[in-house]
């Protein structure tokens, strides 16, 4: 007699490491922050995950999941106000960089419907002529200290602390002659948005 088992071991079988662990839990985190689990969902893998013994365990907890490949990164947004000023608001997806030229006309941007699903944004300004004015939500964050304010100036009229898990804006720029306003939605945009989420 050998002392080895009578029948081999399958490999579903064989123990898992800490690191096979995590390397699961890592990629049930990413699925989720892309919208392919919620969060019952996730906390149920990430459970079972954590106590997996063997490769077996963890199989089913990705089966459903499409390979892990590197996202490609989203192309900045740009905003050219030109001679008639542009406005994007409303409902729109938020990349990870934003770059607003004033121009002649202007440019307002918009955050307070926006969907972001990033903790920071990088957005950079140029006032120009027209300016450039930044609405965002309650509990939203912007820094400024990378704006030079030019000769329009930099007005910095967010009052609200941070909320837990809110986007950072992460701005730089120049305020030129029009000058940068970063605030909240005004006393009409509020009354707007409620007769709209009322509908």
């Amino acid at each position: 007699m050998t002392g080895e088992p009578s029948h081999p071991v399958h490999s579903g079988e064989w123990r898992v490491s800490h690191t096979e662990r995590e390397a699961v839990v890592e990629r049930l985190s990413k699925a989720a922050a892309d919208g392919r689990l919620d969060l019952a969902e996730l906390d149920g893998r990430l459970e079972r995950a954590l106590t997996a013994r063997t490769y077996a365990d963890l199989a089913p907890l990705t089966a459903d999941l499409p390979p892990d490949v590197p996202s490609a990164p989203r192309k900045p947004l740009v905003l050219q106000g030109g001679l008639g000023g542009v406005t994007r608001a409303g409902h729109w997806q938020v990349p990870a960089k934003v770059v607003a030229s004033g121009g002649m006309g202007g440019v307002k941007l918009d955050f307070t419907q926006a969907g972001c699903d990033l903790p920071e944004v990088e957005l950079e300004v140029h006032g120009q002529a027209g300016g450039v004015t930044v609405i965002v939500p309650d509990g939203w964050a912007v820094e400024t200290v990378e704006v030079n304010p030019g000769l329009g100036g930099l007005k910095d009229k967010v009052t609200s602390p941070r909320l837990p898990g809110a986007p950072l804006i992460r701005m730089s720029g120049t305020g030129g002659a029009g000058g940068v306003v970063i605030r909240h939605p005004n006393s009409w945009e509020r009354r707007k948005l409620k007769r709209e989420q009322s509908r």
